[in-house]
């Protein structure tokens, strides 16, 4: 318990003098019309004892040791929860008093009341001061006048903080909000200025200096308009984090930043059910493969969430690897893990992993992604995606693995790559898993678009592209794609794995598709720099594999509604007698490089699969933009 220091002490020498030295008696004449008469040595003995038993309870639900100056509703619960206990005490003195000194029964239950009220109106009292009233140090600081846009949760809580954090900085003018409802109000002394279209007129009215959007949840289409209404004003804005960053709902001054291109594409909060998610996690061993890369290393953060017995991150670049370990290691430093370098293709060293760590949830994320890149090395396309999908499904099936779980990609759609292709051939092959699994075993497949921020996807290479001064290279105008960011897909994975159907193919919703060009154009303003005049895009045509548009399902599959709203399963389509067969043709092909009879043998493999290229038609051209 921690020292009652003399702060702590004076909080509880006010609160037994309020509740208990000025309530008792003020209960006492409340309850007789202000006249004591013969209660008055009643009532000075009940006031005694109530002392010392509201003392007693300071102690055992130490109310001194919570912060009044930022008393909130969780306070005043644990307040009340204290009271009721004093309540019945009150009551106890009441029967044990002497016959000679009787109480009235509602005095008790008058001064449990009073002391509630006044005991919460002493810690509201204390924030309001608090807020009111800014540090000496801080005073001779002319603090930044911010606008808030959004009366909201998220707009009351940042409004708080800088009131109560005046070295930060920052005075809240006033707030924006279009629901009317809110107009001419007032929130926490703040007036409520108008609609968010009213923004121009209010910055130069008001003298604001900064505007802060306060909507966590707001779709992009929003943020965008509310940056080019800053733009209009010529003022500068930032933003607080989205949903996905501060999933607890608390909002500091710590947590604004620029306003960045996840935004601007704004995606509904995911809702996630934890309590399955834990069933299938919570003291388990847990693999992922890949753990290096983007989304393997946020599966290992989200895993780490839901106390697993121990985490294996399994990955070939040491580097990535290194990374993901130190993130496990700072931040989730009570998570038992392990680090193995390995290549997923070598069985025999993935025998001796599997066999020694005893995996009992597979999170199979080690793939090659860059659909120009496995264009021109087709072979190791299908050496990495197919050959060691089989390899780590071969050998969870040996291990009796509980669940495994496969990454794939909207590219396995019709594809148009060898990526994609191999990708299909890689759902194919765990549905093929799966029909040898025991009973109670899952083999899965999870299928989404592209990520922002992952390795290769295009916000990196952007953002370099307008560090050097542009251009920006786009294949093609009309090219759009699907986005998530990467929090959300590794929750959403996570998620599919929980609902724990055998050889099904999940889809993610992905939204609406993004225009790669509005994309471009949103960051290069965001550079605060203007498209086509400071920095130029220009189109560089499509590269072989790529598609103008990608899909999430063909016609054929169909799709059908699981337990999550934001997760599908796709329709099941046949795979033919001779899978094996072909499969062990395209990888002996693979294996001896032969691009012609890899792609004839995908094509056997995966109908759908349109590409015209092979090995011998020369090397396509430079990567530039790739889209993912």
């Amino acid at each position: 318990m921690r020292k009652l220091t003399p702060g702590l002490a004076a909080k509880l020498a006010i609160d037994v003098i309020v509740g208990g030295l000025i309530c008792g008696p003020l209960a006492f004449l409340l309850r007789l019309d202000w006249v004591l008469g013969r209660y008055n040595h009643a009532a000075i003995v009940y006031t005694a004892l109530s002392v010392a038993a509201l003392v007693a309870l300071e102690f055992v639900f130490r109310l001194p040791w919570r912060a009044w100056r930022t008393s909130g509703t969780n306070d005043l619960v644990h307040l009340f929860k204290a009271l009721f206990f004093y309540g019945l005490l009150l009551s106890s003195i009441m029967f044990l008093m002497p016959p000679d000194l009787t109480v009235p029964r509602s005095v008790p239950v008058i001064h449990d009341l009073i002391a509630f009220l006044a005991l919460g109106g002493v810690r509201l009292a204390s924030r309001l001061r608090y807020e009111k009233v800014p540090p000496a140090r801080s005073r001779q600081v002319r603090p930044k006048r911010v606008l808030i846009v959004g009366a909201g949760e998220a707009g009351m809580m940042i409004a708080r903080e800088m009131m109560r954090h005046p070295e930060a900085g920052l005075s809240p003018v006033g707030l924006l909000d279009d629901d009317p409802s809110k107009r001419r109000s007032f929130f926490l002394g703040l007036p409520v200025l108008g609609a968010i279209d009213d923004l121009p007129d209010v910055v130069p009215e008001r003298k604001v200096e900064e505007v802060l959007i306060a909507i966590p949840s707001a779709e992009g289409a929003l943020v965008r308009r509310i940056v080019t209404l800053a733009i209009q004003a010529d003022v500068p804005y930032r933003i607080v984090p989205g949903v996905y960053e501060v999933l607890s709902g608390a909002v500091s001054i710590s947590h604004i930043q620029e306003v960045g291109v996840e935004d601007l594409l704004g995606r509904e909060q995911v809702t996630l059910d934890t309590e399955a998610i834990t069933g299938f996690l919570k003291n388990k061993r847990v693999l992922v493969t890949g753990a290096g890369g983007s989304i393997g290393s946020e599966i290992v953060r989200q895993v780490c969430g839901f106390d697993p017995a121990r985490v294996l991150l399994l990955g070939r670049g040491e580097n990535s690897l290194f990374e993901a370990e130190n993130s496990v290691m700072t931040d989730f430093s009570d998570v038992p893990y392990e680090t193995v370098v390995a290549d997923v293709r070598d069985r025999d060293k993935m025998d001796k992993v599997l066999g020694s760590f005893r995996p009992q949830v597979i999170f199979h994320a080690a793939a090659h992604k860059h659909v120009s890149m496995m264009e021109k090395n087709p072979d190791q396309a299908v050496l990495n995606n197919i050959g060691g999908t089989m390899v780590m499904t071969e050998l969870a099936l040996k291990y009796g693995v509980e669940r495994f779980v496969n990454i794939s990609t909207d590219k396995a759609v019709n594809p148009a790559s060898v990526m994609g292709a191999t990708k299909r051939v890689a759902e194919m092959a765990v549905r093929e898993a799966a029909s040898g699994a025991k009973e109670g075993r899952s083999f899965v497949s999870v299928r989404f678009g592209n990520v922002l921020g992952s390795r290769g996807s295009v916000i990196p290479l952007f953002k370099e592209q307008i560090r050097r001064g542009g251009p920006i290279t786009i294949t093609h105008p009309d090219m759009k794609r699907y986005f998530m960011t990467i929090p959300e897909a590794a929750q959403l994975v996570l998620q599919a794995a929980a609902l724990d159907s055998n050889g099904t193919v999940y889809v993610l919703d992905m939204g609406k598709p993004i225009r790669i060009r509005d994309l471009a154009e949103d960051l290069i303003r965001l550079s605060g720099l203007e498209p086509y005049e400071d920095i130029d895009i220009v189109y560089t045509g499509l590269r072989p594999g790529e598609k103008l548009f990608e899909e999430i399902l063909t016609a054929e599959e169909g799709t059908r509604a699981t337990a999550h709203s934001k997760i599908f399963s796709a329709g099941q389509d046949e795979i033919g007698e001779d899978f094996h067969c072909l499969l062990d043709q395209v990888l002996k092909a693979a294996a001896l490089n032969d691009g012609d009879e890899i792609f004839r043998s995908i094509r056997q493999l995966v109908p759908s699969f349109r590409s015209e290229g092979t090995m011998s038609e020369g090397t396509p051209a430079l990567d530039k933009g790739e889209p993912r």
